[in-house]
């Protein structure tokens, strides 16, 4: 008996020993970055069959005042933002308010028409896979980042000024001389789009609609979408920029988005792991699950090309990247492995991003490995 358990005690304590050096490999390559001043502050999350294996911040959300990142830090999180678009329209096809196939045109209040095919209807399905033939010209999409706080502006006046002919940003340039349908041509304002058009179906706005339908039943008691819905701002990661000598962070004041769906939301790991989580699993316990099961694969199931679904890729992995002035973001979540793997970082311009999202990933394949 003794000889029995000693021989599984010790390739145990090696498989425990490796494990724990490899999360010290992880901890030392990204402590080592920090140190380098190529990025400010890290958060990371891993999900494995639906387990939190690792959430956990690093370095600083705020330099000046060494604030430290934690996985409890709030910041914007930019295109990740658009599969909040995609839940809430699958829930609004589920619970028979809106077919995907519906001209877009009936849930507006101006006229939504591409100038180069004006015999071609714009539909819902052609938004939510970036092929609405609309395009963001990048002088006015630039402008509608407001710095300093959250835009003044309307959404769906910014996009009746832009979409409608006569609206003051309004050009024929805003539209590909393509069909509808026919390009996929990616599209903040189509994505913002979309969102407004729920806005018209349940009577309220976006931020609204999110917050009862998936932050509320979810748990997300720190994601908003404005900046004055944060009762303390002292949470927000501060934002920062590598300057162009290559060798200084200065930081990016915060701004807001007019079309804030396609990439306003403002979230913690910790909040954002749940709703991963959530999307994955169905997980237990809500009274009223946001979307059945056939309509949460609808939304994984393109409609065009296998690359992009409802506001989800879906070439490898299902879930989304962001990228904004400040802020680079990773959700993605592995269907073979049932690996989810969640990056923020408080900088745009950290040039190894990718890198370490390869590996956070290998450190929840080895940690599927020891869970075994």
């Amino acid at each position: 008996m003794k000889t029995y358990t000693k021989a599984i005690l010790l390739p145990l304590t090696a498989l425990i020993l490796s494990c724990n050096q490899k999360e010290v490999d992880l901890e030392k390559y990204i402590n080592s970055e920090i140190a380098s001043g190529k990025v400010p502050g890290i958060g990371l999350s891993i999900i494995v069959e639906g387990d939190v294996l690792l959430s956990k911040g690093y370095g600083y959300a705020d330099i000046e005042n060494q604030i430290p990142f934690t996985d409890s830090t709030i910041m914007n999180i930019a295109s990740i933002s658009k599969t909040f678009i995609g839940v809430s329209m699958m829930h609004a096809v589920e619970k028979g308010l809106i077919e995907l196939d519906d001209d877009v045109n009936k849930y507006l209040s101006f006229k939504l028409v591409n100038p180069h095919r004006p015999e071609k209807k714009i539909m819902v399905k052609h938004l939510m896979g970036h092929r609405s033939s609309i395009i963001d010209e990048n002088k006015t999409y630039t402008s509608s980042y407001h710095y300093g706080g959250d835009a003044p502006t309307n959404l769906g006046e910014f996009l009746k000024n832009y979409l409608s002919e006569g609206g003051s940003y309004y050009s024929k340039e805003n539209f590909l001389d393509k069909d509808p349908g026919s390009k996929h041509e990616y599209s903040n304002i189509g994505a913002g789009l979309a969102a407004h058009v729920l806005e018209s179906i349940m009577k309220k706005p976006f931020n609204l609609i999110t917050r009862e339908l998936i932050f509320k039943p979810i748990g997300m008691k720190n994601t908003v979408w404005f900046l004055s819905e944060m009762e303390n701002q002292s949470n927000h990661a501060k934002l920062y920029k590598i300057e162009k000598d290559g060798n200084k962070l200065s930081e990016v004041e915060l701004y807001g988005l007019i079309t804030y769906p396609d990439g306003g939301l403002r979230t913690s790991i910790k909040d954002l792991t749940k709703y991963l989580n959530y999307i994955m699993y169905d997980s237990p316990g809500l009274e009223q699950p946001i979307m059945n099961k056939k309509s949460k694969e609808n939304m994984f199931t393109p409609d065009f090309d296998q690359d992009y679904a409802k506001f989800w890729d879906t070439k490898e992995y299902l879930g989304h990247g962001g990228g904004d002035p400040g802020v680079a973001t990773s959700m993605y979540f592995d269907p073979k492995t049932e690996i989810g793997v969640i990056l923020f970082t408080n900088t745009s311009t950290y040039g190894n991003f990718y890198e370490l999202l390869k590996k956070i990933y290998n450190h929840g394949l080895m940690l599927k490995r020891n869970k075994q």
